[in-house]
């Protein structure tokens, strides 16, 4: 029995030891863990001055363009070896010459009928003299005489065929004139539609040219676009908007300066875009002469639009600001602290802060996960 008894009594004693000591074993003792600091970029912020850049971008087009309709009829005799596409003129010069035959006869004709009607005018004239002194011999006064007496109506009617003959002589004139084909304007020809030999009727188009004096450029801009704009600049006659435009020219980037013009006024119902117009002084260097890169019409190109300017903002890259527009930002004890801030514009590079900083704070420009106010931060630099 006892045999028997013996090992359970052992294993009751042994349990029982090990319930003793585990209730009269000491506490652990808890060692406090170190706060992490997590590693973040910061920069520190002052204040700047800054103008905004709208980016639009379009063609460069003639101010001024003409389509060159004969408004007479005839034979082309000479064509002016400036008068093929590309080929550039001054304002006045000889374009085309076409036969002036007939329209030199119709004034002579004309002019001869000017003289017949001058000479008519004159024997009215005298003959209403001698009506006059021939009434004055009866004694009665010239009230009392009949208009026919006195000859008026045919001083009349020889007064009228007098100015239409003066008219017809001014017609043939210009008709004649215009058998010569000269340059409205400094340009250059874009279209070529009749040649040397070739015949023209009234109406038949000879060609097309533009103006070179200046180059137009419509540029689309959004509502944010606008938004940028300077509405004051816009009105002020004396100082424009100033666009840069850039354009690659054989393989290099290439600027020309311009100058906001006007807006169209319109919005356009395919895109609700509305444009504005920059021109181009002497885009082909005509006037000027200078050594700068000639901007050919149709060309594409890029545009700068100088806009409104900002005074005493901050500009805060994109990535730095937080959901909820907040700033995190470092205080005295490394800790990162949230500020509520107010964006005034934004662009793809920056938002510009206007209030809810101060100047000299250090704000976290690098990703930090979830920012926490309070939590430990070592600024990249700092110790």
């Amino acid at each position: 029995m006892k045999k028997i008894l013996l090992p359970f009594a052992i294993i009751a004693a042994a349990v029982l030891l090990s319930i003793v000591m585990f209730k009269l074993k000491p506490a652990p003792i808890k060692l406090e863990s170190p706060e992490t600091a997590v590693a973040v970029e910061t920069a520190v912020l002052e204040k700047i001055e800054t103008q905004l850049s709208i980016q639009s971008q379009g063609t460069v087009l003639p101010r001024t363009r003409t389509a060159l309709i004969s408004e007479v009829t005839g034979a082309v005799l000479k064509v002016s070896p400036e008068f093929i596409v590309g080929g550039s003129f001054k304002a006045g010069d000889l374009l085309m010459q076409l036969d002036p035959t007939d329209y030199q006869v119709a004034l002579q004709r004309a002019e001869a009928k000017l003289i017949s009607m001058n000479a008519q005018l004159t024997f009215e004239r005298a003959r209403a003299v001698q009506a006059e002194k021939e009434w004055a011999m009866t004694g009665r006064p010239a009230t009392e005489a009949p208009l026919l007496a006195l000859r008026k109506p045919y001083l009349a009617e020889a007064q009228a065929n007098l100015l239409q003959a003066e008219a017809e002589v001014k017609q043939a004139q210009q008709k004649l004139d215009k058998t010569t084909i000269r340059a409205p304007y400094a340009g250059m020809v874009s279209e070529k539609s009749a040649d040397i030999g070739q015949y023209v009727t009234q109406g038949s188009k000879l060609g097309e040219t533009f103006a070179i004096d200046f180059a137009e450029v419509r540029l689309p801009l959004t509502e944010r676009d606008l938004s940028m704009m300077d509405a004051q600049a816009m009105n002020n006659h004396q100082s424009k908007p100033v666009v840069t435009l850039s354009a690659s020219v054989g393989g290099v980037q290439v600027e020309w300066s311009a100058v906001l013009v006007r807006s169209e006024g319109v919005v356009d119902q395919r895109n609700r875009a509305q444009y504005v117009v920059a021109q181009v002084v002497d885009p082909y260097n005509i006037q000027q002469r200078s050594d700068k890169t000639v901007l050919l019409m149709g060309t594409f190109v890029r545009a700068a639009i100088a806009g409104k300017k900002l005074d005493n903002v901050f500009a805060v890259p994109r990535h730095a600001l937080l959901e909820g527009d907040n700033v995190a930002v470092v205080d005295a004890e490394n800790r990162l602290r949230l500020k509520k801030v107010e964006t005034i514009f934004s662009n793809d590079q920056f938002y510009y802060i206007s209030n809810g900083l101060e100047e000299g704070v250090e704000i976290i420009v690098s990703a930090v996960g979830i920012a926490i106010d309070g939590m430990r931060v070592n600024p990249v630099g700092n110790p």
